[in-house]
């Protein structure tokens, strides 16, 4: 079985900087002369700002609208995003949710221009915490925990009809986990990496990649009904002699895709279609189905 989690959209965060020049201002002003109250400025690099000032500064709600299209609309503080505020990119994507000293930070919902989205915790403009992401193109999703931006320990990626549960290590699963089947049977085993030859390159020197292999180990099976009306749920251990897994590819700009498998085979084709989003879940106990991950 075989995970490439390479790919979670970014964001535009290179469109959040905002001019504080002073540029044209009407609106109201201090005994100091200062700009303080409500009023409408605009910037000399064609920005405009309308909204509440304290003391000279942005602070309180307003309205930032940059001059290539993209806008910001909420609190202020002290010429910062500081509070709850939306941000629309010129790419068409949108973050709405808590800001820190002109960083996303605390809660907030990401929608990227590929229809991705992330509802969750975000400090310094990173993903981290709790979060869930969603790829559009097949509704797959991960549940789980972020450090920096990436999927990092405990956390959970969901199908249309399995789930991988496990850790996380820069976005991909690492060690020990679990594939849980709708039909009722788990696939108990480990992720772990090795170097595959991908070809020759200059000089025909070989060049290596680093994939991953799920090699299983047990299975849970199917939940058994008893003469007296009762569940009993069957345990099978599965030495397998090898590893299970199959061939991993990926496409573009990486992403996971039909990480295949079923609970008594594992294996299975790994491939990546666009730039994320997991594939089509599938497979049963006793035999395959294709199942997989995107990332960013």
């Amino acid at each position: 079985m075989h995970f490439i989690l390479d790919r979670v959209s970014q964001g535009s965060e290179e469109f959040d900087e905002e001019q504080n020049n002073l540029g044209e201002y009407e609106g109201d002003r201090n005994e100091a002369g200062e700009r303080h109250g409500v009023g409408k400025a605009v910037l000399p690099s064609g920005d405009t700002y309308q909204g509440q000032y304290e003391n000279g500064k942005r602070s309180g709600q307003g309205t930032y609208r940059f001059k290539n299209g993209a806008r910001y609309v909420g609190e202020y503080d002290g010429n910062r995003k500081h509070g709850q505020g939306t941000f629309y990119y010129p790419d068409g994507s949108t973050y709405e949710g808590g800001w820190v000293e002109d960083q996303r930070q605390g809660h907030g919902v990401y929608t990227y221009a590929n229809g991705d989205v992330y509802d969750g915790e975000w400090l310094r403009h990173q993903r981290h915490g709790q979060g869930t992401y969603t790829y559009q193109d097949t509704g797959s999703r991960y549940v789980g925990t972020w450090g920096a931006g990436k999927m990092e320990a405990a956390g959970e990626f969901i199908h249309l009809n399995h789930r991988y549960q496990g850790t996380f290590a820069s976005n991909n699963p690492s060690g020990l986990g679990k594939f849980v089947f709708d039909i009722g049977c788990e696939q108990h085993g480990e992720f772990t990496q090795e170097d595959q030859d991908v070809g020759d390159g200059e000089d025909d020197e070989p060049i290596n990649a680093t994939v991953l292999k799920w090699r299983p180990m047990s299975i849970t099976g199917h939940t058994l009904l008893t003469p007296g009306g009762g569940a009993e749920e069957s345990v099978l251990p599965r030495p397998w002699e090898g590893e299970g897994g199959g061939e991993g590819g990926d496409d573009r700009d990486g992403g996971g895709g039909e990480g295949g498998g079923d609970c008594d085979g594992g294996g299975g084709e790994g491939g990546g279609d666009g730039d994320g989003g997991g594939g089509e879940g599938g497979g049963d106990c006793d035999g395959g189905g294709e199942g997989g991950h995107h990332g960013d």
